[in-house]
């Protein structure tokens, strides 16, 4: 049904170099708002970008449920199309996959206490922190001075930690975080972005962009996916859909700051899309 839907979509999708024949194989994480599998649909704000490709390019998603610390990996070795779960953009990972046009932007921070208000990176000297293997920031917090840093496969495990006061605050993505939060009132924890803006820590207090990443053989596919990127863009509808996962604030659809993807995956004159306030 969905090739018969968008029949201009479908010879380019028999082009594909796919893990499996007209189907797009997906590596995710579960951890929402970003991604999760429910009635044979990807979910979550990643996800419910990504079935919409899927269904316009008329390929079926084939899930791959598994940790954060497997996904990229998966992309990389062709055992599965793309990958998604707030992945943001980092120079290094260009070099491993093709990326994605932004779905959305972020700021990282600390999920902590409500008895805390840690904003800054010092505000983590000497502190037991948590976050996730594989994140592109874990070398920047090995640079905060007397930092102890524990690393776990999934967000689960560290936030358990927290609450169980095993260690002081997680440093995890903003969207699940957040949404974590919302929804366990009764854990007394909040998120507070760090009002840093320091050039030794660009991952953790610059502007992120959360995008998917594709296997470098399909470049074309990323091409395709980016084209229906850009019109959520241009229609809004980006936040449209960011707002069923409390993603309605401007500062997750509105760059700021420096345009680092222009020259390096992007040509130089790139501009980072967005969508108007009340868009």
């Amino acid at each position: 049904m969905a090739a018969a839907s968008f029949p201009a979509f479908a010879p380019a999708a028999k082009a594909f170099e796919l893990a499996e024949e007209s189907k797009l194989t997906v590596a995710f994480t579960g951890d929402m708002p970003g991604s999760g599998w429910q009635d044979g649909k990807l979910i979550g704000y990643d996800g419910e970008i990504m079935q919409k490709i899927a269904d316009k390019l008329g390929l079926k998603i084939q899930p791959a449920l598994m940790e954060w610390s497997g996904t990229i990996a998966s992309v990389e070795a062709g055992r599965v199309d793309v990958m998604l779960g707030t992945m943001g953009w980092t120079e290094k990972r260009t070099k491993i996959m093709t990326l994605s046009e932004p779905i959305h932007y972020f700021k990282n921070g600390i999920m902590q206490s409500t008895k805390t208000n840690w904003d800054k990176l010092s505000d983590l000297e000497g502190k037991k922190v948590g976050t996730i293997t594989g994140f592109s920031f874990v070398p920047e917090l090995k640079k905060i001075n007397g930092l102890e840093l524990s690393l776990y496969d999934t967000s689960d495990a560290a936030v358990r930690d927290l609450i169980a006061g095993r260690i002081e605050a997680v440093i995890g993505d903003p969207p699940v975080v957040s949404y974590a939060i919302k929804q366990n009132p009764d854990w007394n924890m909040q998120f507070l972005a760090f009002a840093d803006q320091n050039a030794e820590f660009p991952l953790l207090t610059g502007l992120g962009q959360v995008v998917y990443g594709i296997n470098k053989k399909n470049d074309d596919l990323r091409q395709k996916m980016d084209a229906i990127i850009a019109e959520m863009w241009k229609s809004c509808e980006m936040k449209a859909i960011g707002a069923r996962y409390g993603l309605s604030a401007d500062v997750w659809y509105t760059p700021s700051g420096d345009n680092f993807r222009a020259g390096v995956d992007r040509p130089t004159d790139y501009k980072l899309p967005s969508c108007a306030a009340g868009g």
